[in-house]
């Protein structure tokens, strides 16, 4: 999490919690879009709340497009807060990639004439497809060793179907 991102969110939110028998306690955060490309709309994020730091946590879908916070009991300790309480939440995007993914993509593919033909051939949908799939990749290493991939496989004129083990 960098400082000097501007935050998802930066709020004061109520505390709730889901009904029942080990209901989650969660903060609603209808303001923040889900993740299209991830599963079930996920956001991964780090941040705040109140001063408790958190890292690497996944905002969850609530089902009806927005998502929420779980705020697990350890949380709730620390911060000695429970549903019905306001919390302060400072949230920042998780994983930006270290590279741009769509311009260095290109810039490999103008070294390959013929792939970068191949690919701008394809249609839309497919183009997002390995954009996605690169970006996807948790290492800007695996991102590149994607991207080499990717251009092997567009040279053939093939669509990205099962990706090769380990890459």
């Amino acid at each position: 999490m960098s400082r000097n991102q501007i935050p998802l969110i930066n709020k004061k939110i109520l505390l709730e919690k889901f009904p029942g028998k080990g209901g989650w306690t969660f903060a609603r955060l209808p303001e923040i879009p889900q993740e299209k490309r991830n599963p079930f709309g996920w956001k991964k994020v780090s941040g705040f709340i109140d001063d408790y730091e958190i890292s690497h946590f996944h905002l969850m879908p609530m089902g009806n497009g927005q998502l929420f916070l779980p705020v697990k009991a350890e949380i709730r300790k620390k911060i000695k807060k429970e549903h019905g309480d306001l919390v302060t939440v400072v949230l920042y995007a998780d994983g930006v990639p270290a590279i741009n993914i769509k311009s260095d993509f290109l810039m490999c593919l103008e070294d390959e004439p013929k792939a970068l033909r191949n690919f701008e051939s394809f249609p839309e949908n497919e183009q997002e497809k390995y954009l996605e799939w690169m970006e996807a990749a948790q290492t800007e290493d695996l991102r590149i060793k994607r991207m080499v991939h990717a251009i092997d496989l567009i040279l053939t004129g093939s669509f990205l179907k099962a990706p090769a083990k380990g890459i």
